[in-house]
């Protein structure tokens, strides 16, 4: 029986439960195996927490005041738990250690405005870790040597000016890197050791760029595990013997790129290849792990991840990713073939009904395939609903199956959430990524339009309370639906999202000048085509614009700058058209702490709301 009535909706699930910090996440085990570390708030400002494996004994080890600790790791040494942190978003990250014995934290990089990269660490040097900062030239990382026990830093790869990534062999010597091209591709380039030359193994041009990449040497380091999509539309996981260039594929899927590689931490030898499709797939190319494999996908109907496994490989930590509940965590004990529930991350989304995603596809107008996945709300008849799409950031990723804050949000605020792998998006192959190559806002704008034409024309959507909604490049793309498509919607909400081509490309990092070919490739060239981003920038489209718009904006963010929400929202106030302008001082790319998410969200329903007439959670 089909309920249309609004009493027949789920209980509006507080902001708080979505968007603020989880109770528990990300559990990391030690390397001995002895102890477990994970994220948990304190005084609402995520910690790092460590305790016995089999006790009760937890306890908090580091003392983030301010922004909260997203990105921690053990040492192998079981004696140092390290993290990373910037200041207000800026990005300049720093490595911090905490020594476990004494309790004693320690800034292991104090230096300003150096960004640290985490380049490799091993069990088979446990002191040891190699990092890359930006610390000689604030547009090149160099490679160095941290020794964890006295605190000392080496260079050990300088980086001739082109260099964006690095690879360490078994024995944690760099010997591979990935040397930028001024078209947009890159060179592969390896050496014997740290005093020998550089020398070009193989070129990835502009087309292969970013669907391909190093993945790991082989355990002699005679071998390179790749990622490469030369002579194939995928990128397929292939391995290179280094002296004679011959290739042997390893895993590939027709349409679908190679997306995790799951190597063995002592053999250095491929075990398993996940493909995402409409769900993550696994395929095993180990036998001795298919029967973990089988029995962990048992645990849970979810698709799983694997955290990390300790250095017996007795125990693996992983966690499920399920598209209506929260993402739950086990302790995977191999020799007993037993999962043991650890927690789920945001346990209070169990009281709550959710939504279930599924995935779409349907053609553009030019005849791409098209996929993506669409959230209806509970309680209502899949019919003239209002609409909010949702556009992805990047543009070079994907949206995927599981649980999606964002998409419960909107489903239970009454909206249906449409989100949609557009071209240029990751996974699909290089034919798919590429055909979005110079087309911001443009034929990536026509699949956007082409999804809402499809939720219309299945008489899903009301066209009428049509939203867009997205943040970084879907932030942008909020903008161009504003400016290029004014009569498709009927609002937009932009997160740190591009207003002018021209001024984004040319405030990029000090740190992104490495990649500027690539941008120029795939976005456009300010010194040869201005008039061509002038044409694809929604700042010089103001004119057009016929809807209220809420922009909101970090005034940290090294990626998209201030000044690109600053600009548009100046030239809306000049032509008296209606917006609200949201900007946290001590945010970056995103919003980080959880009390800037929840005062962002509040103002996005209501706002929502008030055009789309769904409902929205009042504030205290």
């Amino acid at each position: 029986m089909k309920q249309t009535n609004i009493s027949s909706e789920p209980d509006l699930i507080p902001r708080e439960v979505l968007f603020g910090n989880p109770v528990k996440a990300d559990p990391q085990i030690s390397p001995n195996g002895k102890k477990m570390a994970y994220l948990a708030p304190v005084k609402n400002v995520l910690n790092v927490w460590l305790k016995t494996v089999g006790a009760e004994d937890d306890r908090v080890i580091t003392r983030d005041d301010n922004r909260g600790i997203r990105h921690y790791f053990w040492a192998q040494d079981n004696k140092h738990i390290l993290y990373l942190q910037d200041v207000d978003g800026n990005e300049n990250w720093r490595l911090y250690g905490v020594n476990l014995d004494t309790h004693e934290i320690k800034d292991l990089t104090p230096f300003e405005n150096v960004q640290v990269q985490i380049v490799d660490r091993s069990k088979h040097f446990p002191n040891e870790l190699l990092i890359a900062m930006n610390k000689e030239d604030p547009k090149l990382h160099d490679v160095y040597h941290l020794d964890l026990t006295s605190g000392e830093l080496q260079q050990v790869a300088k980086n001739p000016g082109n260099f964006t990534g690095w690879v360490p062999d078994a024995n944690f010597k760099v010997r591979g890197a990935m040397a930028a091209k001024s078209d947009g591709g890159f060179d592969l380039v390896i050496r014997k050791n740290d005093n020998a030359d550089w020398k070009k193994l193989l070129t990835w041009n502009s087309q292969d760029s970013l669907t391909s990449q190093p993945v790991s040497f082989s355990k002699g380091g005679d071998a390179l595990y790749l990622v490469d999509s030369r002579n194939a539309n995928t990128g397929r996981l292939v391995k290179m013997e280094i002296s004679t260039g011959k290739l042997e594929v390893i895993a590939e899927d027709p349409q679908y790129d190679v997306g995790h590689v799951m190597i063995h931490p002592d053999r250095y030898e491929v075990q398993a290849v996940s493909f995402t499709k409409a769900r993550k797939e696994w395929v095993v190319l180990d036998e001795s792990i298919q029967d973990d494999f089988n029995a962990i996908a048992n645990l849970h109907p979810g698709d799983f991840f694997i955290c990390n496994r300790d250095d017996s490989d007795e125990t693996w930590l992983v966690g499920f990713t399920t598209d209506n509940g929260p993402v739950p965590y086990f302790a995977f004990d191999r020799k007993k073939q037993k999962g043991t529930f650890l927690f789920d991350h945001k346990p209070d989304l169990n009281n709550y009904t959710l939504a279930s995603i599924e995935p779409i596809s349907f053609p553009s107008r030019d005849g791409l395939t098209i996929h993506g996945y669409v959230t209806y709300p509970n309680g209502k008849e899949k019919k003239n609903l209002p609409l909010v799409l949702n556009v992805h950031g990047g543009p070079w990723v994907r949206d995927t199956w599981g649980y999606d804050p964002e998409a419960q949000w909107i489903a239970n605020r009454g909206y249906v959430c449409l989100q949609v792998n557009y071209r240029g998006s990751t996974g699909y192959g290089k034919d798919f990524l590429n055909a979005g190559d110079k087309e911001w806002g443009g034929k990536m704008h026509d699949d956007l339009v082409d999804a809402v034409n499809w939720a219309t024309d299945k008489g899903i959507a009301d066209p009428k309370k049509i939203a867009i909604y997205g943040g970084s490049y879907g932030g942008y793309a909020a903008l161009v639906g504003a400016t290029f498509t004014p009569d498709l919607f009927c609002c937009a909400v932009d997160m740190v999202g591009v207003s002018n081509l021209i001024s984004f490309i040319q405030s990029i990092p000090p740190y992104w000048s490495t990649f500027r070919s690539l941008l120029y490739e795939r976005i456009g060239n300010p010194e040869t085509e201005e008039e061509f981003l002038k044409s694809r920038s929604p700042l010089f489209k103001v004119d057009q614009i016929q809807i209220p718009i809420l922009i909101a904006q970090g005034a940290n963010d090294p990626r998209v700058k201030q000044a690109e929400s600053e600009q548009i929202v100046e030239a809306m106030k000049k032509k008296g058209i209606e917006y609200e302008y949201l900007l946290f001082p001590d945010e970056g790319h995103g919003l980080a702490k959880p009390e800037n998410r929840l005062k962002f969200y509040a103002a996005a329903e209501k706002f929502l709301a008030k055009h789309l007439g769904g409902r929205y959670e009042e504030v205290d």
